[in-house]
């Protein structure tokens, strides 16, 4: 199997495809993340996932024609608003205290871009999650664990923040940052194989 460059630092990306046994290097996309104002919300993750691409294609130009590129990006959407990384605490708090007892989709964009043919695909994976009620003692402990650190919405799936989540319509995989349907879909479709 040829190797994948990733163009993330997500751990929970890495493992996913450590557990699919693809070979992968990590050269995270150094690009500041920028989508136009008037852009339909579920359409920037995918828009920001083909960026990135982009961003390690420009850095390696040439080298990259046998090259393989991969990128995703996630967010949180509620109401029609973007629930990003928290940037601190508090920011944590609102979020929880916004989710909690609700529904929200998690939408999670992936690019591949396939050297040998200089072809780029993406998609769009759309999946929702449902927080139970929580009392003012269990969002101090949730945000007390520090879980909340570095991820979209204040929460990972995977993390304690599972005590909380009541259900989940869609892929896990995705919701943890990368839909393996779709990139196993994707992979085939370029004549990339796994098996």
């Amino acid at each position: 199997m040829d190797p994948i460059i990733l163009a993330s630092a997500s751990p929970r990306r890495q493992e996913i495809l450590s557990q699919l046994n693809i070979p992968f290097k990590v050269i995270p996309s150094q690009d500041e993340e920028v989508y136009p104002d008037d852009m339909e919300h579920t359409k920037i993750p995918e828009h920001l996932a083909v960026q990135k691409v982009r961003s390690i294609q420009r850095t390696f130009s040439k080298e990259l024609e046998t090259f393989w590129i991969l990128s995703a990006d996630t967010l949180i959407l509620y109401d029609d608003k973007i629930f990003g990384k928290p940037s601190d605490q508090n920011e944590a708090e609102f979020f929880l205290r916004t989710l909690q007892g609700k529904t929200h989709n998690v939408v999670t964009g992936i690019a591949l871009y396939n050297g040998k043919e200089k072809t780029l695909i993406s998609r769009s994976s759309i999946n929702e999650v449902t927080f139970a009620p929580m009392s003012d003692e269990e969002i101090e402990w949730y945000l007390n664990t520090g879980d909340w650190h570095g991820v979209a919405g204040g929460y990972r799936i995977q993390g304690v923040a599972s005590c909380f989540i009541k259900s989940i319509k869609g892929s896990t995989s995705s919701i943890m940052g990368l839909p393996i349907f779709e990139l196993y879909d994707m992979l085939k479709e370029q004549g990339y194989s796994i098996l």
